[in-house]
């Protein structure tokens, strides 16, 4: 999770277990424009045998307990299709190992780059591409997105490359605030400092600069930053310290 950060360092934010294990979060973001409501990125689901349950520590949160309804989901939108991120939009029929749709109905955005990696990975991101995510995907309303767009009034998706091919942030406007979803560009607040990369990146040269122009817009606009992975803080605005380092300003409840 911290690349080529020594573990000296990394391990005073986030102490590892006994198996070297740190806790994370598989936060999804609510978008609530009335007729239509967005969910961003979806964790792991359900869908896990318990030797890979066990081997990631993996805790699911019932959707009811924080007052989740998906029939009420209009449109969902994926950072990226790695199993931590959109893991939960298919799962096992009963008696079956075929992968069914977890939401029927809603519109599933994900760049077109991503959707196109996810059907073909390479050798080092094929356990992060599932089939059953990918295939969850075929049952779909997909619509497959490109570059920067807006996909509804004030909601904007952001794509680039650095962290795996087709990877998307997301922005929501409303007059001059905004709230950014980063997904794996940032994913937790420990990975602020633009060194703090991850050694799931693909190109950590392609994502410093992604993440430099991210972090560039988020202090310059006063943005809400929602942390993905972080399992403390969900969301904070951000600062240049006096070293010249981007930094917390303030953590912001949402």
């Amino acid at each position: 999770m911290f690349g080529v950060v020594p573990r000296t360092i990394w391990a005073r934010l986030a102490p590892p277990d006994e198996e070297n294990r740190i806790r994370l979060a598989t936060r999804s973001l609510l978008i609530d424009a009335g007729k239509r409501r967005f969910l961003v990125d979806l964790g792991n689901g359900e869908k896990w045998p318990e030797k890979t349950r066990a081997l990631y520590a993996i805790e699911n949160l019932p959707a009811a307990d924080v007052g989740l309804d998906f029939a009420t989901v209009t449109d969902i939108i994926l950072t990226h299709l790695h199993f931590d991120h959109a893991g939960g939009i298919s799962r096992y029929r009963a008696g079956t190992a075929a992968p069914g749709r977890r939401l029927p109905g809603p519109r599933v955005f994900v760049q077109a780059d991503n959707y196109e990696t996810a059907r073909h990975p390479n050798i080092r991101e094929r356990a992060s591409y599932l089939a059953e995510t990918v295939g969850g995907l075929e049952e779909a309303r997909l619509e497959l997105t490109r570059g920067s767009q807006e996909i509804f009034p004030g909601l904007w998706v952001h794509g680039g490359n650095g962290h795996t091919r087709g990877h998307q942030w997301v922005e929501v406007r409303e007059n001059d605030q905004a709230v950014v979803y980063p997904g794996d560009l940032i994913p937790t607040s420990h990975h602020v400092p633009l060194p703090y990369t991850m050694g799931y990146d693909m190109s950590a040269e392609t994502l410093l600069v992604e993440k430099e122009d991210f972090l560039r817009r988020a202090v310059a606009g006063d943005r809400v930053v929602v942390f993905e992975h972080d399992p403390d803080i969900a969301a904070a605005r951000l600062k240049v310290d006096e070293k010249g380092r981007y930094a917390l300003r303030e953590v912001v409840a949402i």
